[in-house]
């Protein structure tokens, strides 16, 4: 008996695993800059009061103690996601694309839905993409329906109540930078 195979994409790999490991220069800068804040700066401070709480006795009494090896464990739980995160992305710069009248990572686009109701939303690597800065994820619902989309035309967009058509009004990349 032979093994189930995931579906694959027109590229023929599979699909989540990859867009998991998008990411933009500038979100890989903000993963990079909280790796270094947590290990230089936040780890070294709680090291220091560990230290001076188990030197003041009994431990297991000691709410400083207690709550600073919690504390501990939480950042060095986010330094290895980070790392390994940071070790496995897939930087893609949006200002380098080259076919912009198309939806790809990276892109402002703009949509109506049939209500005629407009939405603008930049797609961004799971990591770094904010709803209320109007950033949807590359595996976002929204994203995929958008992925590869022209301007004027007409997709479907899959909810819980069903799916809903929007039509692609407007694409747009950063600009690169000057030379």
């Amino acid at each position: 008996m032979s093994a189930v195979k995931p579906a694959e994409p027109r590229g023929g790999t599979p699909a989540t695993p990859a867009l998991n490991r998008y990411l933009s220069p500038k979100g890989a800068e903000t993963l990079r800059q909280e790796l270094r804040h947590l290990s230089r700066v936040e780890r070294p401070q709680v090291v220091e009061v560990v230290s001076w709480a188990a030197g003041n006795g009994d431990r297991s009494e000691n709410a400083d103690y207690q709550y600073g090896k919690k504390r501990l464990r939480e950042i060095d739980r986010r330094l290895r996601f980070l790392t390994k995160r940071l070790e496995n992305a897939i930087i893609v710069d949006p200002s380098a694309q080259t076919s912009r009248d198309r939806v790809f990572f990276g892109a402002t686009v703009c949509y109506a839905d049939e209500d005629d109701r407009r939405f603008t939303v930049t797609i961004l690597g799971v990591d770094e993409a904010e709803f209320e800065r109007g950033e949807v994820s590359l595996v976002s619902p929204v994203a995929r329906a958008l992925m590869r989309a022209r301007v004027g035309d007409e997709v479907s967009l899959h909810t819980p109540s069903g799916p809903v058509p929007i039509e692609i009004l407007s694409i747009s990349y950063p600009l690169p930078a000057p030379s």
